[in-house]
């Protein structure tokens, strides 16, 4: 069964694909190398896709691609058949907390920490990349 692993909120996705530098970027450059599990879901993904092909992004649609398979490829996809809603501030932030709850992930990487305040009763903890790095020994 599938344990132990991450959630990548969408934010860092963004990140990473819009700069070579930075703690988001080098996060995504480790996936599929076996120093962690990424779990993702068909709405995750649908998010993923949305996000990234906004114009104000600036994220090439083959890069946003790319990625988004390679996330697929490489990832545990995750069926949730138990909603937690609402639950968090933002509704839209509702289901990244539920990928991360079925899938028996313990950490969701974020830049909006603030956003899942109250993860930790679901025995998920919220991180920021550069903090996660660290724990994996990881410097920048």
């Amino acid at each position: 069964m599938y344990t132990s692993g991450i959630v990548l909120d969408t934010n860092v996705l963004v990140s990473a694909l819009r700069t070579r530098r930075g703690a988001a970027f080098h996060l995504l450059s480790l996936l599929g190398t076996g120093r962690f599990e990424t779990a993702v879901s068909v709405p995750l993904i649908f998010e993923y896709e949305d996000v990234l092909a906004r114009e104000e992004i600036g994220v090439s649609s083959s890069a946003a691609s790319d990625v988004i398979d390679y996330l697929c490829k490489v990832s545990h996809r995750q069926d949730v058949k138990f909603l937690w809603r609402p639950f968090l501030k933002d509704p839209a932030d509702d289901f990244v907390l539920e990928l991360a709850v079925a899938s028996q992930s313990k950490t969701i990487i974020t830049y909006n920490v603030k956003d899942f305040r109250g993860a930790g009763r679901f025995g998920v903890r919220i991180l920021r990349p550069a903090e996660f790095l660290a724990e994996l020994g990881v410097e920048l």
